[in-house]
């Protein structure tokens, strides 16, 4: 039997995970925009002193994300210096800005509603030559706008997050950590008997606030004082370098730090990076780690001491839980197809080689067991119209607006960053209030929540019952129960819930598409100019009218797929 759970000060830790989402991060900043708010009420109420208040913490000592998600846990950290604004609904004009919200104004905002036209501008592509399909320049911009803080009105982080908060991001760093494996053979001696290899999981690590820069992995982040605003910059671009569609990006950072980072240790204290510096050039970090619960579990058994899993998956004894932000939730495969032809056979290694890269070394059945209290899950799920008119209830990305167009379906409309913005604040205070509980009985026998819900109306803050009874919420929800039916989605310009657009709107983009593809084209070929009005003569009337049209189908597949596009212009 485990021992009585004994936190001193009835502080429940809470690791927040953020999954790469591309353009769905709005949904993650929905989510962590209510997340935040809720907290926030509670401290107020427990600052105030008002009655009926359950008086355990909730402290947040990490955030960890892959693309998307270690963008979101970046400009979260940037967010929480200055008081923050929750964008509770939308304003009358629908597409209104809100830049008192960092989060909303970085995911749903960007640098206008229209995005797609900045996507297909060819100013990026000349003499360096091409180094994306689309233009990545906005990132940057946005980037500078995310990370820059009122400094004269900073404030200090909130109490539910570590005055010390710790902030990582995946990498996929190209060039690797190099090590190599000595091996006894009949290879002369003058010739190499080592077995050379390379690891390319990377993180970037921070530490808000912390007294003095430590050598230890994790680089100091000081928006007061300017230290390392630009390296997470950087970071936040890098692991979120979607490969081949957006720009790849470099990232410079100390090597003591690089040689300290926790999970890289076991290549880089027998072959560490040499120099003062390191540079590496970097894509997404989600093609190797995705979901980086696992390194959020690491931070957190530090934290609370508790390392063995019959504890921290015990409701009876956890001090902590990794909450897992997931835009895009893993879905059961269906019948694997069997297809021998070359290109069905590279596309499904590449799906093979990216599995395998993600695979987390976790105890599996551990992991899958939904009675674990080690880990939650916030997804996207809402009842959806389908075009003609019925209605269906739907999960994972077909639930969100972006989702369509493998992530990237919010650049072509603000309406479908606004949508999963809002329902990802309204998936976020649904889990809170039903979902993120605990049992009955370890409200008895956990000391956090036994002591902080003593001589509180505890059937106020009732979540939805299980197998094994009752639930009571974790973080606490003072609003009321909301009534049948309560769904705060905003209406869109084409009269429901749920954005559709025009597939004029689409076509408009044609043009720009054509121009991007060709300029793409003529600047993949170093050819003299003679050639290359050859080229542009070949591309204007055979290749660019082909490829532009499986460009636009794609695009419009995948919006009627989503229940996003109706046909024809009206």
């Amino acid at each position: 039997m485990s021992p009585t759970n004994t936190t001193a000060d009835h502080t429940f830790y809470i690791g927040l995970c953020m999954a790469g989402a591309v353009s769905a991060g709005a949904y993650t900043a929905g989510v962590m925009d209510y997340l935040i708010e809720a907290l926030q009420e509670w401290q107020k109420r427990k600052d105030a002193g008002l009655p009926n208040t359950p008086k355990h913490k909730v402290v947040i000592p990490v955030v960890g994300g892959a693309s998307a998600g270690g963008m979101t846990g970046i400009v979260t950290a940037a967010a929480l210096n200055n008081p923050i604004t929750p964008v509770t609904e939308p304003s009358e004009d629908i597409l209104a800005e809100h830049p008192e919200n960092k989060l909303y104004h970085s995911w749903v905002d960007l640098l206008g509603p229209d995005m797609f036209p900045l996507m297909l501008q060819t100013n990026d592509i000349g003499k360096g030559g091409i180094i994306s399909l689309l233009n990545s320049s906005f990132i940057e911009k946005v980037a500078d706008r995310a990370l820059e803080v009122n400094t004269a009105n900073l404030q200090p982080l909130p109490p539910f997050f570590d005055s010390q908060l710790k902030v990582f991001t995946t990498l996929t760093n190209l060039q690797g950590f190099g090590y190599n494996v000595s091996f006894s053979s009949n290879i002369p001696s003058s010739k190499s008997n080592k077995y050379y290899m390379a690891v390319h999981n990377d993180y970037a690590c921070f530490k808000m606030h912390s007294a003095s820069e430590e050598e230890d992995g994790w680089m100091l982040l000081d928006f007061k004082k300017n230290i390392n605003i630009e390296v997470a910059k950087d970071a936040a671009m890098a692991t979120g370098a979607f490969p081949i569609g957006l720009q790849s990006r470099t990232l410079k950072r100390k090597s003591a730090h690089v040689n300290k980072i926790p999970w890289c240790t076991d290549i880089t204290t027998n072959f560490p990076v040499e120099g003062i510096d390191c540079e590496t050039l970097n894509v997404d970090g989600g093609v190797i780690n995705n979901e980086p619960f696992e390194k959020v579990r690491d931070v957190l058994g530090q934290v609370t001491e508790q390392d063995k899993e019959e504890d921290y998956q015990d409701y009876d004894w956890f001090k902590s839980t990794v909450l897992l932000i997931d835009p895009f939730p893993s879905e059961k495969p269906g019948p694997f197809k069997a297809d021998q032809k070359l290109l069905k056979v590279v596309g499904l290694t590449f799906s093979a080689m990216l599995q395998q890269m993600r695979a987390k070394p976790l105890k599996l059945a551990d992991a899958m067991d939904s009675n674990k209290a080690g880990q939650f899950l916030i997804a996207p799920t809402r009842k959806r119209p389908r075009l003609d008119g019925t209605m269906e209830e739907i999960a994972g990305d077909k639930a969100i607006a972006c989702g369509s167009y493998d992530g990237f379906g919010g650049f072509l409309s603000k309406e479908f960053r606004v949508h999963d913005y809002f329902l990802g604040r309204f998936n976020c205070e649904m889990f809170l209030r039903n979902y993120f509980t605990l049992p009955a009985a370890a409200l008895e026998q956990n000391s956090i929540f036994k002591e902080g819900y003593e001589g509180i109306d505890k059937e106020a803050f009732k979540g939805t019952a299980n197998e094994q009874g009752d639930t009571y919420q974790i973080i606490p929800i003072f609003t009321p129960k909301p009534a049948e039916g309560y769904f705060p989605i905003p209406v869109f310009s084409n009269g429901s819930n749920w954005p559709v657009i025009k597939e004029a709107t689409i076509e408009a983009y044609r043009p720009l598409v054509s121009k991007r593809i060709q300029s793409l084209m003529i600047n993949a070929l170093k050819v003299n100019l003679f050639n290359k009005f050859l080229l542009w003569i070949g591309t204007k009337v055979v290749l660019n009218r082909v490829l532009t049209n499986a460009a636009m189908n794609s695009i419009k597949e995948s919006l009627q797929k989503h229940q996003l596009m109706k046909q024809g212009t009206g």
